[in-house]
């Protein structure tokens, strides 16, 4: 390796600073449009909310499949850059779709190239994160970037606000003008404004990311699916995840108990953006805590974090109890999410870093839908805080397993 690719960007390899700052335009292009899609198709293309359930759906279970594969197909070809490259531009050049559709079956199309997009870039690129960093920094490095990417998603949705009070329109306050011409206007012209920080996406990977995938492993060169579950490790962990991702239901059931105590439309996206904001700040001192003092020990403290807070929900009747419980999931998306990551990384075998990056993402992925059912389920026949103490019972199981199947190793991760 050259000595240039060696240099360090504020104290992360070349390839993680790059790839952050990609992540970083990705959300503010995506997070500029997802929450004005189920708007556009309601109240711009007249789609019914059954419709809009198929769409993201389709999308969602998409995503999930693809990045196995190509997981898969990266550790096969020994190749990343290219899959990445190939799933960022796929979401971001297909946006004209999206903003001259004219019915809901051209946004299925566009959400359904979009997250095969998603689907094919996400374990490439975690990959070549996990292998451009020493294993002492990895809770460092992709802390770094998941607070990159929700940054994005801080700054996104602002963008979008910004223009519709340009055009007038009082989209906070959750109504919709009586000028549909207008309203759709500004909704079409956000569309394609989005592929503005999508094509700086695209560009940071061309000129600043470079390929570094490690060497195989010469007692273990036979590449096979198969050969990528061989560390026992690794299946421990992905049953952990399983059981807590089973609890750990959709964000929608938060939104929506937070609306139960009375917080509106407008109060509600500002709480949703201190709640990126407050993920995003956490995640690189969490990710430093975790290469300091453990990465298991900062594993186990998010999984109690989530029990302790849904916990609270399941009992909260006032909108401060709410709101402090919302930025406190925050902080425990900054812990949860990066720092899974980089553990991932290190009981993962070498020549299998993509595919198993892939199978990780899959099984929350897929988990997701049965989980947010279950969720659905306890709301409608029990009430919230059934679906609340689901998610803490559930928290508590997979904690004890991780204790049980992992602490005794806990003194080098």
């Amino acid at each position: 390796m050259s000595k240039n690719n060696n240099k360090k960007f504020f104290g992360f390899s070349k390839n993680v600073f790059a790839l952050g700052w990609v992540s970083f335009f990705m959300d503010v292009s995506s997070e500029m449009i997802y929450p004005l899609i189920p708007l556009f198709l309601t109240n711009i293309l007249g789609t019914n909310k059954a419709m809009v359930g198929l769409i993201e759906g389709v999308a969602e279970s998409t995503a999930s499949i693809l990045k196995v594969v190509s997981g898969y197909i990266s550790d096969r070809i020994r190749k990343r850059k290219a899959l990445i490259l190939f799933g960022y531009g796929f979401s971001t050049l297909t946006r004209p779709v999206l903003a001259l559709a004219g019915s809901w079956f051209a946004v299925l199309i566009y959400r359904f190239i979009d997250r095969i997009g998603k689907g094919i870039r996400t374990a490439p690129r975690d990959a070549i994160i996990a292998e451009s960093t020493e294993e002492k920094f990895l809770g460092r490095a992709f802390g770094f970037h998941r607070a990159m990417d929700t940054l994005g998603a801080v700054i996104g949705p602002a963008i979008a606000l910004g223009v519709f009070y340009l055009y007038g329109l009082n989209y906070p306050s959750g109504h919709i003008s009586h000028d549909v011409k207008l309203t759709e206007t500004a909704f079409r012209n956000i569309f394609w404004i989005s592929m503005i920080p999508g094509l700086a996406a695209i560009f940071s990977i061309i000129f600043f990311v470079r390929e570094k995938v490690q060497p195989q492993d010469p007692d273990n060169q036979k590449f096979s699916f198969r050969n990528s579950m061989i560390n026992r490790d690794f299946k421990k962990f992905l049953i952990i995840v399983s059981i807590f991702t089973i609890g750990n239901s959709s964000m929608a059931f938060i939104i929506l108990k937070i609306q139960d105590v009375g917080s509106g439309t407008f109060s509600l996206t500002t709480l949703y953006l201190l709640f990126n904001a407050v993920y995003s700040i956490s995640s690189i001192p969490a990710g430093i805590a975790a290469d300091r003092f453990g990465k298991k020990r900062m594993i186990l403290l998010s999984y109690v974090l989530f029990g302790l807070i849904y916990f609270g929900f399941a009992f909260s009747s006032t909108q401060t109890h709410v709101w402090i419980l919302f930025l406190s999931f925050g902080i425990f998306m900054g812990i949860s999410e990066g720092i899974q990551r980089a553990f991932v990384a290190t009981i993962i075998p070498i020549n299998f870093k993509a595919t198993g990056y892939g199978i990780y993402h899959t099984t929350i992925g897929l988990l997701a839908l049965p989980s947010s059912f279950i969720a659905g389920l306890l709301w409608d026949i029990k009430g919230p805080s059934a679906t609340f103490l689901f998610g803490t019972v559930t928290s508590i199981i997979a904690s004890t397993l991780f204790v049980i199947f992992f602490w005794k190793q806990h003194k080098n991760h």
